[in-house]
């Protein structure tokens, strides 16, 4: 293992963080070249074959371009269970596990529950899981999306009504009694791109990621529109939110109707959360 620690360490130095290499070293040799766990902790020397050494070069050089590591192995962890993820949806992460867990801690159940930009299907295929008799619907504009969030679904053996659905175009047939709406929408203003990440800048789609800066909260907006027609008295918004609009947000759901609206911080002190009830 010492050796192909190294070749990764080095291949890899200047482009990533110590901390992020070691991480990577990780997941290639369990990943990829299915090193087992003993293995790995001995640090037991290895051989790699000469399919094996195809692969380590392969990901390097798609590392060295930037492409995220859950891409290049095809799935990543969510709440402790594998998704598949492709570059049309974006990589789950941590803060979005925190507003799953929150749901669960506060909600016994839900009859229905709708999920609005689904993605990878995450959010959706967790919660269908820990609520096995409830209905869960997902909506997303992108069809590569679905794919993948319905892959999913199958998958994890989660039930899962996914649906095609711009939230700014006519609405599909959907309940009108839901419990529950949850979404994380696009909420990154395009003046902070020059902030990001190539691996994220470059990977990951655009129409999940942005909003235009004359609008930021569009989305948010649209969303609090959709549940004064669909969620039922006392039912709850669920929302993940730009942490320099956590104020903003509050205030346009106040102004819907909605109220015990909270702005909750993420692991990092970040304002990540927003939940509301309507009537």
């Amino acid at each position: 293992m010492k050796q192909v620690r190294t070749y990764i360490r080095r291949s890899l130095q200047g482009m990533y963080a110590p901390g992020e290499i070691s991480a990577l070293i990780r997941i290639i040799c369990r990943d990829l070249l299915r090193v087992d766990e003993v293995s790995l902790y001995l640090d037991k020397d290895i051989n790699l074959s000469d399919t094996m050494q195809q692969i380590l070069d392969d990901t390097i050089s798609r590392l060295r371009n930037n492409e995220p590591i859950q891409y290049i192995c095809g799935s990543t962890e969510f709440l402790g269970r594998p998704f598949r993820v492709t570059p049309a949806v974006l990589i789950p992460r941590p803060e979005t596990e925190e507003l799953v867990d929150r749901i669960r801690k506060e909600n016994l159940s839900a009859g229905r529950l709708l999920d609005i930009g689904t993605g990878s299907g995450c959010i959706a295929v967790s919660l269908a899981i820990e609520w096995p008799q409830a209905e869960v619907y997902a909506w997303d504009v992108s069809t590569d999306a679905l794919r993948v969030a319905t892959d999913n679904a199958a998958r994890l053996g989660a039930k899962v009504s996914f649906s095609v659905q711009d939230v700014f175009g006519p609405s599909v047939a959907s309940p009108a009694s839901l419990d529950i709406i949850v979404s994380n929408p696009p909420y990154i203003a395009e003046s902070e791109k020059s902030a990001m990440e190539p691996n994220v800048l470059g990977w990951e789609p655009e129409q999940a990621l942005f909003v235009p800066d004359t609008d930021p909260l569009c989305f948010y907006r649209r969303i609090a529109e959709i549940g004064q027609s669909r969620l039922v008295a006392g039912g709850k918004v669920y929302l993940e939110i730009n942490r320099a609009y956590g104020k903003e947000t509050a205030f346009l759901f106040a102004s819907f109707g909605y109220h015990s609206i909270r702005i909750l911080p993420d692991l990092s002190g970040n304002n990540r959360i927003v939940t509301a009830i309507w009537k």
